[in-house]
Formats: C-alpha cells, sequence, structure tokens
C-alpha cells in the first residue's frame, strides 16, 4: 500500500507546454476587421463586379466597340438588336452597343472627375472649419448653409444655361457645387478629434497645425470620406445623365447614356424601337445602384460602431 502511494506521488504530471512553445493567436486587425464585415456584404460585393466590369467596359471600349461611335448608317435607322448590331442603332444609324461603351466612358469620366474635385474643397474646408472652429469656422459653415440654400438642380440648369454646356463645364460646376455635404461630414469629424491625446501630445511638442491636420487628424477621418465619395459619384452620373436629357449636359454628336436618352425621345422611337431608350435607362440604373450598394457596404464596414462589437 505503501509503495502504491508512493508511486503515485511519483507519477509525472502532465507536461506544460513552454511559453515560447505555446501558439500565440495574432489579434485581429482593424483592417481586416473592416474587410470582413465588407465581405459579409451580399450587395456591395456585387455591386464592386458590376462596377469592375463596367469600367473595364469602358477602358476597353476601342477593343470592344464593333464600329464607330459617330458612323452613321442611314439605312439601317432603328434598327433591332442583331448580329449585325448587337443592341439595335438609333434613329441616325448609329450603333447602339458602341455609343454605350464610349458613353460609359464620358458618364464614368464625370462622376469620378467631378466627386474627386468635391471631396477635396469640401474636405479642406471642413478640417479648417473644424480643427481652428471659433470664428472662422462660423464664417465657412455660413458659406456651406448659402450654398446649400439653393435648390441644386436649378442651380444647375441656370449655370449651364449661362455657361456653354460641354464636358468640362459640367466636371466644374458639379466640383464646385458639390463640395458643401462634404465639408460638414469632415467638419463634425475634425471636431471629435481634435481633442484625442495623440493630437494634443503633438501640439505640446510644436507640431504645426498644418501637419497635425493632415498628417494625425484626416488620416482617422478618410472613413467617411470614402463612403460619401462612393455613393457621390452615382448622384453625379445621374444629375449629368438628368441634364444630358434636358439638352444641358454633354453636347452631340459626344456619346453619353443622358443624350443617348435625349435622342430616344419621341413617340414613333417608344412605339417602334422600345429598345432603345431602355439600354442607356439600364445602364444608368444599374451603375448608379451598384456605387449606392457600395457604398453601403463601406459605411458599415467603417462604422466604429459596428466594429466594436
Amino acid at each position: 500500500m505503501i509503495q502504491t502511494q508512493n508511486t503515485l506521488k511519483r507519477k509525472p504530471s502532465m507536461k506544460q507546454p513552454k511559453p515560447d512553445q505555446q501558439i500565440k493567436s495574432k489579434p485581429e486587425t482593424l483592417a481586416k476587421i473592416m474587410w470582413e464585415k465588407f465581405m459579409q456584404n451580399k450587395l456591395a460585393l456585387i455591386g464592386v463586379i458590376i462596377l469592375i466590369m463596367i469600367i473595364a467596359a469602358a477602358l476597353l471600349a476601342p477593343l470592344l466597340a464593333t464600329h464607330h461611335p459617330d458612323e452613321q448608317f442611314l439605312t439601317d435607322r432603328l434598327a433591332p438588336p442583331g448580329s449585325e448590331y448587337w443592341l439595335g442603332t438609333d434613329t441616325l444609324g448609329r450603333d447602339l452597343y458602341s455609343r454605350m461603351l464610349y458613353g460609359a466612358q464620358i458618364s464614368l469620366l464625370v462622376g469620378f472627375a467631378s466627386v474627386t474635385g468635391s471631396i477635396f474643397i469640401g474636405t479642406v474646408v471642413g478640417a479648417v472649419a473644424g480643427y481652428y472652429g471659433g470664428k472662422l469656422d462660423a464664417l465657412l459653415m455660413r458659406i456651406v448653409d448659402v450654398v446649400i440654400s439653393f435648390p441644386s438642380m436649378f442651380l444647375l440648369i441656370t449655370l449651364v444655361t449661362i455657361i456653354d454646356p460641354s464636358l468640362y463645364t459640367l466636371i466644374l460646376i458639379f466640383a464646385l457645387f458639390g463640395w458643401t455635404g462634404t465639408a460638414r461630414l469632415v467638419r463634425g469629424e475634425f471636431l471629435t478629434l481634435r481633442t484625442r491625446e495623440y493630437v494634443l501630445a503633438a501640439r505640446t511638442m510644436g507640431i504645426r497645425n498644418i501637419r497635425i491636420i493632415f498628417s494625425h487628424i484626416l488620416p482617422n477621418a478618410m472613413g467617411p470620406i470614402i463612403v460619401a465619395a462612393t455613393l457621390g459619384i452615382g448622384g453625379v452620373i445621374l444629375a449629368e445623365s438628368a441634364l444630358s436629357y434636358l439638352g444641358l449636359g454633354v453636347q452631340p454628336p459626344t456619346a453619353s447614356w443622358g443624350n443617348m436618352l435625349q435622342d430616344a425621345q419621341g413617340l414613333s422611337v417608344m412605339k417602334n424601337a422600345w429598345w432603345y431608350p431602355l439600354i442607356p435607362g439600364l445602364m444608368i440604373l444599374i451603375t448608379v445602384l451598384s456605387f449606392n450598394f457600395v457604398g453601403d457596404g463601406l459605411r458599415d464596414a467603417l462604422d466604429s460602431r459596428v466594429i466594436r462589437k
């Protein structure tokens, strides 16, 4: 009995792994959490895939187009879709498939260029107002209120009517009058971030304000800016299409989805060539919806309240 007890006492216990042998699980980074949240949004993924296809088709338009977008085949006016003209022809016998590809270039160019300009202006104004505060903040926000008080579409129509409508005119007008929402958004972020510890530490170290704004605070406020830019592109494409439909946007013979819709007006076109207005209308709808899906997905992925959960 004594020997049995001694044997039990001498029985070696299970060896514990040394600290250096233990598998250390790496903590998930913030970027990884955001990526996983975005990947879980099926509509956002569908939007990304569709936008990649549309952008690729626009960039490769010279290779994918079957005809020159301005080439007229008067004997084949309003021809139905077929082997010669995949999506049919318009009232002047121009191939709709080719014009749709080149129209994507114009619509996307207006969207991306305009939003880039408006995001830049809005970010600078909002950052300065939110960081410095006081009278400068009040002055800049009153300017924002004045610009917002004008009806956007009425203002666009008035300006385009005064200035000769063209591609670059549209980009300039959208950029100069589309920054107010971004300015308010960035100002709100800066009002919150300017009181953080790392900002106070940077001030204590004597770092210049301009460096604190663009090197310390702005990178932490990029999430809402990216979401605003993504949603803004779809809005600009829709506004450009509306102006072009009214004849105040991109002027013929340059193809855009908006002026393609303008050319499709008329009872005879709607009765005999129903596919003509359907094609550019569907492209506008799909593109704007895709940008909105991606913007909603980014907003959910970059939301700090969702990430903390």
